[in-house]
């Protein structure tokens, strides 16, 4: 038998590149290769071999990192299905994405380790599939997946999910401090988004966790408000008081802003909240704020740092409308105004 004989010479279209030196046993079998030709080629010193259950590397040596991550999406997707499965950001769900650190290292997160210097790569798949962690491939469960992103071919868990993931498998307070904070100064996500993440894995327990989700929300907040600065000045919107307190003269507080119009009646408040899931968000600490300023005749304008750093023109122009609309309403109540 001549082990050189090429596969079937019909195209791969679903395959490219990298990717098609990494086939399932099905895929195979469709491509004219008969079980008995696959025991041979897969023999010790052979020119393929087997890296998972139902996956082969067509070509001797250790399987490249990209080789790895396929490998690992073929064993997740196919296995244990009769119908191979996977699909990219639209269309169909994705049977199965990569998330953790090796998700991270995808996303160009620089305290990820290499993607190659990682023992297990995890990925994640409906909680309903049978499947068990094996070789370098690492099993994670989730009751409903999020949408995935496509990086350099490669289906990837959105950066809050693959962080959870990644935090839970770590003890090393300062690698999860690390990750987190490049997570929000990088700009890969709010830190709002990564904290509800963690709490829906419940993760908030853990106290090396909860340390450094303190670090990560002190951070947010701190990059949301240079973007405030930022929008207020480059768009010539009138300077505010800034980080300050309102009361009613000799009555209570009535809560604390980031920045206040006092001649426009107008206060801006950075929401950088990380709502539990069961919290009812109609009835947050935030919104019984806004509507007692509200009553007081002071408009309030919620701002989301997604939104500062996303469309910061977006979120002038708000500002701007509402400070422009000062002149048609009722004058608002008096209140004591006092840095925080």
């Amino acid at each position: 038998m001549n082990h050189d004989t090429p596969l079937s010479p019909l195209p791969l279209h679903h395959l490219s590149g990298l990717r098609s030196r990494v086939l399932t046993t099905r895929q195979l079998r469709e491509h004219g290769v008969p079980a008995a030709e696959l025991t041979e080629r897969c023999r010790p010193g052979g020119c393929w071999q087997q890296v998972l259950p139902g996956v082969y590397l067509l070509h001797p040596g250790a399987p490249t990192s990209e080789e790895r991550l396929h490998a690992v999406l073929l064993y997740a997707a196919h296995r244990g299905t009769t119908v191979p499965q996977q699909t990219g950001p639209s269309g169909e769900p994705p049977a199965a994405m990569i998330t953790g650190l090796a998700a991270l290292a995808l996303h160009g997160f620089t305290e990820a380790p290499p993607l190659l210097g990682l023992a297990r790569i995890e990925v994640l798949v409906a909680r309903t599939r049978r499947l068990r962690s094996t070789g370098f491939a690492q099993i994670v469960r989730a009751v409903d997946l999020p949408a995935p992103q496509e990086i350099t071919g490669v289906l990837t868990a959105p950066v809050p999910r693959a962080l959870a993931d990644a935090v839970a498998g770590l003890t090393d307070a300062s690698a999860v401090r690390r990750l987190l904070t490049e997570a929000v100064r990088g700009g890969h996500c709010e830190a709002a988004a990564a904290v509800r993440e963690l709490s829906r894995a419940r993760l908030l327990t853990r106290p090396h966790v909860v340390d450094a989700v303190d670090t990560l929300l002190a951070e947010g907040r701190a990059l949301a408000e240079q973007r405030l600065y930022a929008v207020v000045r480059g768009h010539g919107l009138p300077e505010p008081l800034w980080n300050v307190d309102l009361r009613l003269p000799g009555g209570p507080q009535l809560g604390g802003v980031d920045a206040f119009w006092p001649e426009h009646g107008v206060a801006l408040e950075i929401d950088t909240r990380a709502p539990r899931p069961e919290e009812d968000p109609l009835h947050s600490a935030f919104d019984h704020k806004r509507e007692h300023l509200e009553r007081l005749g002071i408009t309030v304008v919620r701002c989301l740092p997604r939104t500062l750093r996303e469309a910061p023109e977006q979120q002038a122009a708000v500002v701007r409308t509402a400070l422009m609309a000062a002149p048609d309403r009722e004058p608002s109540a008096y209140v004591v105004v006092l840095p925080r």
